[in-house]
């Protein structure tokens, strides 16, 4: 088995967040932080340098690689805070509940399998929460502890 290449760490997600620069994109990590830990109820851990993770979950690809990774986390990177949503991307309920909310967020763009906000002004909140626990809900119910 292949190991991915971005593992938990055991560095401190509030030391971490406490470093991030400037102070706009800091505050806004913190939020983000206790958004998630709301929604989950789960104790941030970080993966590799830069994710903040809520959870885990086991899955095996297409190929057969096995990997452990978070059910949702977030990396507040310099030009935009990236989102880990897990769950709109593995099944056609919440795939369909995401566009939904994402219709509603405000300004964002998506990648592969991230949510990319500038500054969390840009978004109605409340949305984002649901957002979170909707996500968060596909990834219980896809992949039960």
């Amino acid at each position: 088995m292949t190991e991915a290449k971005t593992q938990i760490t055991g560095v401190d997600p509030q030391k971490f967040i406490s470093l991030v620069e400037p102070e706009a994109k800091r505050e806004d990590a913190m939020a983000l932080d206790a958004l998630f830990r709301k929604v989950t109820g789960e104790r941030p851990q970080m993966w590799g340098p830069s994710i903040i993770g809520y959870g885990v979950y086991n899955t095996t690809y297409a190929s057969g690689r096995d990997v452990t990774w978070m059910r949702a986390g977030f990396s507040p990177r310099k030009a935009k805070h990236s989102l880990y949503l897990m769950g709109g991307y593995c099944d056609d309920i919440a795939a369909s509940r995401r566009q939904e909310l994402l219709a509603k967020l405000g300004k964002y763009k998506t990648g592969k399998s991230c949510l990319y906000i500038n500054k969390l002004a840009d978004v109605d909140m409340d949305v984002l929460e649901q957002l979170i626990a909707a996500d968060w809900e596909a990834m219980e119910r896809i992949y039960p502890r």
